[in-house]
Formats: structure tokens, sequence, C-alpha cells
């Protein structure tokens, strides 16, 4: 636990899978981005080492410095390896076939659609995204690995508090090890343990409903809050295929029928306690667009704009659930100030479904009678967007999945707690995890690499099929993502292009990146380096793709 917050309490100690395969169900693609996002990108993208600012997830404020090591240092874990070799080899040869992903929808699928006419300019060839491995390689050795790394990891740029791991997930060697088992200031690779908890908790294919209910006064319509952040009004949505307001409001005026609505009451009593964590900078919350207020009723993330800026912030509503209530209250011509906040009654949770209310119109309304549903996009989905996009707010509102599968209580304690506790119902050593949210913009969590590592092990090596699903999100090397513009200067740092899929994390002082490789050797690598001491984030941004293009061009053997 961090210093200045004894108060927090301490943690206890106590579906639909998909495969890594992409020819295994649906979107479950490694190396493929499944989804287009509504991203508004600058016109000429500058290499990542020509400035220090910082994206999606930045803050400011005092670096409080690394844990001390009498309450940090913990036991590592192994995790289960047992024909990880195989597994891993039969499902990155698949990856070969699997292009490189991008803008161009007739890159994504092959499925699209042709085009009706030439184009002007063709296309240029996609490259493959983690190359496949046609045999497994010769083993790395941890002594040429040390060698090669030392020198790179004990870069000026990255400053005197890098803590570094990085395993053979085949063998499950540990390959590298500096500080691996201290937690140490994660900022935005979090994300991974949200991510793997998550699936973990409901599943690939989990939706989020958002319903409408009669209230108890006549011609009161509750919408409730059902914790889905890529909520849409219209069709203009941030997030292709989201669930929208306008639908849900079709299917209440019809189970509504000749009733006048004359007032839209606003439920958010899913999520509870504080809509803002510990340890956040008051900068990085709305309006400036870092993150919302976290409530379980919202649209496009809580933005006030349905575009993600890669540079800068995303403006957002100061109360989310509200500016969304209203939203519905519009396609419903209810006034604006005949919404308000307030919860169901209690005959929701057993009203009939949608379909029976809409099948017979305003025959005897009763309280808590559900009007209408919409489903989010599959859990999944969403969670290529949060790893993607770096959104935050994507982030806390799935990390509220892990208490309520639960049955626990959806908050920010509570969600960490359930985070811990998952994690060690998945075999990792949930002890090297203090966790505050479940975005890492909070300045007191704390994760080690080694635990990392053995997350993304894990992830990758199909003991675990439904975790592999991740992979489907984590940004590449060079092409997608917040790693779209790295990998570029040096010149040596292009080796790592589309061979690469890691997690950023970015903080004023803190430059974090964690995920999977293959070596020139065929060898899959998972790897966590945290630098926490940093004074120029281009520079140390720089730094750390240095360390990942030297495991991928090294053999080491």
């Amino acid at each position: 636990m961090p210093p200045g917050d004894p108060g927090r309490p301490a943690v206890p100690q106590d579906q639909q899978p998909t495969a890594l395969n992409p020819a295994v169900g649906g979107t479950g693609a490694y190396g493929k981005a499944s989804v287009p996002l509504n991203t508004a990108r600058p016109a000429s993208p500058a290499p990542s080492g020509a400035s220090s600012a910082t994206p999606s997830g930045a803050s400011g404020g005092a670096d409080p410095g690394p844990l001390p090591a009498d309450k940090s240092r913990f036991f590592g874990t192994k995790v289960v390896a047992a024909a990880a070799t195989v597994v891993v080899l039969v499902a990155l040869a698949v990856v070969g076939l699997v292009v490189r992903p991008g803008p161009i929808d007739g890159w994504l699928s092959a499925e699209s659609p042709a085009p009706t006419r030439p184009a002007i300019t063709p296309d240029p060839k996609p490259t493959p995204v983690l190359a496949a491995v046609a045999a497994q390689g010769e083993p790395p050795s941890a002594p040429a690995v040390k060698a090669a790394l030392d020198p790179l990891v004990g870069s000026a740029a990255l400053g005197d508090r890098v803590h570094a791991s990085v395993v053979d997930v085949a063998s499950q060697e540990l390959l590298y090890s500096r500080d691996a088992e201290v937690p140490t200031t994660p900022a935005s690779t979090t994300k991974l343990l949200t991510a793997v908890t998550a699936l973990a908790a409901r599943g690939p294919a989990y939706r989020l409903a958002t319903r409408a209910v009669a209230g108890g006064r006549p011609g009161e319509v509750v919408i409730i809050g059902g914790g889905d952040p890529t909520l849409a009004i219209n069709a203009k949505a941030q997030f292709p295929g989201a669930a929208r307001l306008d639908r849900l409001a079709a299917q209440v005026r019809k189970a509504m029928g000749g009733t006048p609505i004359t007032r839209v009451t606003v439920d958010i009593s899913l999520f509870s306690g504080p809509e803002t964590a510990k340890g956040w900078d008051s900068e990085d919350i709305s309006p400036l667009g870092q993150v919302s207020r976290i409530q379980a009723l919202m649209t496009n993330a809580g933005r006030i704009t349905p575009v993600h800026n890669e540079h800068g912030g995303d403006p957002r509503f100061s109360d989310p659930a509200l500016a969304a209530g209203r939203a519905f209250a519009n396609l419903l011509d209810v006034p604006s100030e005949r919404v308000g906040k307030g919860k169901a009654p209690a005959a929701a949770a057993a009203s009939a479904p949608a379909s029976a209310a809409a099948s017979a119109p305003a025959a005897g309304l009763t309280p808590g009678r559900e009007l209408g549903r919409v489903e989010s996009p599959p859990l999944v989905q969403i969670l290529d967007w949060m790893l993607q996009q770096s959104d935050n707010t994507l982030a806390e509102a799935i990390g509220r999945q892990v208490p309520l599968a639960a049955g626990a209580e959806a908050s920010f304690d509570g969600t960490a707690e359930a985070m811990i506790q998952k994690l060690r119902d998945l075999g990792l050593n949930g002890d090297e995890a203090d966790l505050y949210d479940a975005s890492g913009l909070s300045r007191n969590n704390g994760i080690s690499p080694a635990l990392l590592v053995q997350t993304l092990s894990l992830a990758a090596n199909g003991t675990r099929p439904e975790l592999s699903a991740m992979f489907d999100g984590l940004p590449v090397a060079g092409w997608s993502g917040t790693l779209r513009t790295r990998f570029v200067t040096p010149s040596p740092n292009r080796t790592a292009q589309g061979v690469v899929r890691a997690k950023t994390g970015t903080l004023s002082g803190v430059n974090t990146l964690a995920g999977v490789l293959v070596t020139k050797d065929g060898r899959v690598l998972a790897f966590a380096l945290m630098a926490s001491a940093t004074s120029d984030a281009g520079a140390a941004k720089s730094a750390l793709d240095k360390v990942v293009a030297k495991l991928v061009a090294c053999g080491c053997a």
C-alpha cells in the first residue's frame, strides 16, 4: 500500500471460449484488428521519439516513488505450462496467414465486398503480423539475453528505476529479470489485468444490456444503466455496432402504446461508491477528457463528441449518466427538465420481457415492467477498443464486470479486490498487484513485471483459450493503436514492426510496455518493461522500443 493512504482496506487473501487460432470462432484472430475505430488521427504522424507528448492515459503530478522493498517484494509464481510449446506453435503457425490490420476495410476481412471500380492507386501489399513459426526454434539463453539487454535497460533515458521481466512462453524459462517481482507504477499496462480478469469472469461473448422499464408514476419511464460504456445515441457512434438509445426509444414507444410519456428517470445503481479513483490527477477527469466519471449509464464512453483523438483529450460530460438520460428523453419528446436520477421499481427484476410488453402495448403497464432493451457488442469487442485506444473509461466500466460476476460491490475498491482474487483463481500471484483502479490512471497502483509476464504467458499458452481473445486488441508495433507511430526511429527498431503486440503505459515520469513478440529464431517471448523515473517521454519510449527490438533481432542462443 503506497504511503499516504493508510485507511484503504486490505485486499483479502483469498463461457464462451475463443481460441488463439483465428479459424476457431468469430473474431478470435491473434494479430488482426477485428473492428475499425472512429479515431481522429494527425495528418502526418511524427515518430515516437520526436515528441514527449503523452497519449490517452497521461497524467501530471508528483511521482510517489517506488514502493518500499519490505512491503512490495513478493514471491513469484509460475504459470502452468504443460503442453505450452505445442499450443503456442500451432497458434502462431496460423498467424502467418493473418494480414496486417489497417484502416482499409479490404485488409480486414476476406468477406469484405469487392470495390465497384478499380482503385486509382493500388493498396500497398499487407505484411504479416506476428509471422508464422515454422519450427520451435533455438531457445534463447538467459546469459545471452542478459548480455544483450543490460546496456539498453540501463539507458539514461529510462532513468534509475527500471523493472523488467522476459519469459520464454513455451518453456516458461525466465530469461531476464530486474526487480521483476517488485510492484511498480504500471500506468496503462494495468489494462492487461483488466482484460484477462474480465474475460475469465464473463467470457468473450458476454453482452451488457441497457433496459427501460415502467416507472412508479403514470407515464414515467426508467432507463437502467447496465454498465455499457459503448452505448450510442444514434447511428453516429464512437464504437461500430454499439447498442443505441434511438432503438431503445422505439421499443419504449411501442410498448407504451397510447400512454403519454411524461418523465424519464435514470437508474445508475449498478455501480456504487465514488465515481473517481484515489490517485487520479484532477486534470485527467472530465471535462479535459482522459477519463469520465464512472457511472453505469453513459454514451460513447462519456464523450461529448463521438470521436477519439489520438493526441490530446476527448472532452467528456461532467455527468455522463444525466447527459445520456436527457438524450434518451429527447428521443421520447420529454423535456430535459423532466429528467432526473432515481431507482427503478423493485418489480423490474421480475418484469416481463420487452417482446411481451411490445406485443401488448399499454395493457396494464405495472411498475417495473420491461419496455425495451438493447445489448452491447460482445465483451471481447469492447476489450479490443479498450486496448487499441487505451480508453480509460472503457477499462473502468469493464473492470466492474469482475465484481458483478462474483456478486460483489461494483465500486473501485470492490473491483480491485475482485480482480486480484480472479488472478489468484487463475493460478497467478495476485499478491504482486496493489490496485486502485482498472485503467492505470492511478499513481497508487503497483504491479510487478513478473505478474504481467505470467498473465501474458497464461493467455498465450492455450490452457485458457478464452483468455487468448485479449490478443486481438493489443496494438501492433509500427501499425495500430498506441503503437502505430512507435518502432520507427532509430532504424534498427523497425525490425520489431509487425512482430510485436504490446500494451503501452504513460504517466508523467512513467513509461511502460508489456506484451508478446516472436524472435528471429521463432521463439515466443512475453515481456514487461517498466520505467518509473523518466524525464522525457519521447526518449523513454524510444529506449523501451530499442529493448524490445533487440529481443526480436537477437537469437541469444
